[in-house]
């Protein structure tokens, strides 16, 4: 019984498939590597869209570094944090520094959470820090308040947006949003 030769040459090539799906596979996953660690973009000079004053806080409600007060501004969940030290974009009262950032991750647009312990961001996020950063619980993307925002870990490529703040008679006030990058994203 003959064997056609052109199956027999089709079969000796048999082995091409798999090895072009693996090089195909590690291909996608060292692109995929590079673009979320050296492809995330770095807090620039804030593009605030005005909007109206809007009462968030008491400098008396947030007692100490990294203490927090979720707030709603322009049907955006966003989250007031007092820092330890000044960001570029911060609001410095009395010594005391204030930002504010949106809580929609520029992943996916889950609501990120302040992670107050380390350990836990250590253990959950797979990201070691040495102050509490925010978390997006979706994709387990990193954010760092004392960056302005920044993505520091995580598929998410872009900072949180930032919310302006102003400070008056001890009350501090929200007065503009950066556009969410997922939709414009920075020039």
């Amino acid at each position: 019984m003959a064997v056609d030769q052109s199956k027999r040459t089709l079969l000796s090539y048999w082995w091409v498939l798999p090895v072009a799906g693996t090089v195909g596979a590690f291909g996608y996953m060292a692109n995929y590597a590079r673009r979320v660690t050296f492809s995330k973009t770095v807090p620039d000079q804030p593009r605030y869209q005005s909007g109206p004053k809007q009462r968030v806080a008491a400098l008396s409600d947030l007692r100490g570094p990294y203490s927090f007060k979720e707030f709603t501004y322009q049907k955006t969940p966003c989250l007031l944090m007092q820092l330890p030290q000044p960001t570029p974009t911060s609001l410095s009262v009395g010594g005391r520094h204030f930002a504010a950032y949106s809580r929609l991750c520029t992943h996916l647009g889950c609501q990120v959470n302040p992670i107050e312990d380390t350990e836990l961001l250590a253990l959950t996020y797979n990201y070691r820090a040495q102050h509490p950063m925010l978390g997006c619980p979706c994709h387990f993307s990193v954010f760092d308040p004392q960056q302005q925002g920044a993505s520091v870990f995580g598929k998410a490529l872009h900072p949180l947006a930032r919310v302006q703040l102003t400070e008056q008679g001890g009350q501090i006030y929200a007065q503009g949003l950066e556009p969410d990058p997922r939709v414009e994203p920075p020039a």
